[in-house]
């Protein structure tokens, strides 16, 4: 393998053999050198909602503009009668008073009057397709108010952007839909009107009341085929956007990683924080440790510290701690004068059945009781001598 070194391309005197292994080789690099570059890991649910912040979520335009157009004119229909009675009602109430003069105050009422009008047809229509319109859009991304999309942008006006945008992969998708929407509801029109457009010249002998109900049938049947092609499209739609925008915020590993510190923490720093909050609590147990009337140990393996003063209605437990800090407890309560008793089940005890801070348990008071007359026996023996 010595032409491995001396050529950096493949040499006649290696063998295949080894030249597809280090071909293997250079590729494997590469596969692991990019790996986590790649997006891969779906998206989280905080990643989730800082797109929501930012409005970037899976939203159709075209299943709103279904429904509003469904409601917009079924509503029109059920409300036809009225909304002609009134138009019809207020035209001939119009050309009934052409021949009076014609004056401010008479403008003013003409005026009011077409307003009046205006409200009694279109506002109901305006009202549903509002309340539709609120409706689907709850439906699709949930009570969600960003103003991150009006705010101005100053890239937006950049003429290479703009064309980058035109160019991009949306875009295309994009005209691809348009165009789709285009061909395909076209196609029912004319499937539609290919037949009825025929009829429409014999309109002429008809009443305008008899005219106007014919015209009315065939656009509302016109439409609502029409909508129900469109809310096909729109429910394939929605899917796509939902799609696309899972697609769009994909992680990578690493930046799942960087998530997971930012929220979380960094698993190093909590390890020295919680470190840190167990040396205090360490400190604070060892300060009490001189306060403490005796010291029940196992003898190497548990230590109890335990307290009482008149009032308390049981010893407290001052210190605890196995091994290691049951050795630093016992040299503490040496270096002070605090007694030390042997005492095997009543240390274990003890230890599994309280922390630092709790009261002795009611079923330990008579052990508890002799290990505290036996300290205060042999202290008042110590004051005689």
């Amino acid at each position: 393998m010595k032409c491995m070194e001396r050529y950096p391309l493949p040499c006649r005197l290696c063998s295949r053999e080894e030249r597809f292994a280090r071909g293997q080789a250079r590729f494997h690099f590469s596969l692991q050198r990019f790996a986590d570059g790649d997006k891969t890991e779906e998206p989280t649910a905080k990643k989730r909602q800082d797109a929501a912040k930012k409005g970037q979520v899976g939203k159709s335009q075209e299943l709103s503009t279904a429904f509003v157009l469904l409601i917009g004119f079924f509503v029109i229909k059920a409300l036809w009668e009225q909304i002609y009675a009134n138009i019809a009602g207020y035209t001939i109430y119009i050309f009934g008073h052409l021949n009076q003069n014609v004056d401010v105050e008479n403008v003013i009422q003409l005026f009011i009057g077409m307003g009046v009008i205006l409200v009694k047809t279109a506002m109901p229509i305006m009202l549903a397709v509002m309340v539709v319109g609120l409706a689907v859009n709850f439906f699709q991304v949930g009570l969600n108010v960003s103003a991150e999309k009006i705010q101005p942008k100053f890239d937006n006006l950049n003429p290479i952007n703009g064309v980058g945008r035109m160019f991009s992969k949306r875009s295309l998708v994009e005209l691809v839909k348009s165009v789709l929407k285009i061909v395909v509801i076209g196609f029912f029109i004319y499937n539609y009107l290919k037949d009825e457009i025929f009829t429409m010249p014999q309109f002429i002998f008809y009443d305008l009341g008899t005219s106007l109900a014919k015209m009315s049938e065939i656009i509302f049947t016109l439409a609502f085929q029409v909508i129900g092609v469109i809310f096909v499209l729109a429910v394939l739609d929605f899917g796509y956007q939902k799609w696309q925008t899972t697609q769009d915020l994909k992680m990578t590993k690493q930046e799942v990683k960087d998530e997971f510190k930012q929220t979380e923490g960094d698993p190093q720093i909590k390890g020295k924080i919680r470190q840190k909050q167990r040396q205090m609590a360490m400190s604070r147990m060892m300060q009490e440790v001189p306060k403490a009337d005796v010291i029940v140990t196992n003898p190497t393996h548990f230590a109890v510290a335990l307290k009482y003063e008149k009032g308390m209605t049981a010893p407290v437990v001052v210190a605890k701690g196995a091994d290691f800090v049951a050795q630093k407890i016992k040299s503490v309560g040496r270096e002070n004068d605090v007694p030390l008793v042997e005492n095997r089940p009543l240390a274990r005890a003890l230890y599994a059945s309280t922390e630092v801070g709790d009261s002795v348990p009611r079923e330990l008071y008579q052990s508890v009781a002799e290990v505290l007359a036996y300290v205060y026996r042999l202290k008042h023996r110590r004051r005689r001598a």
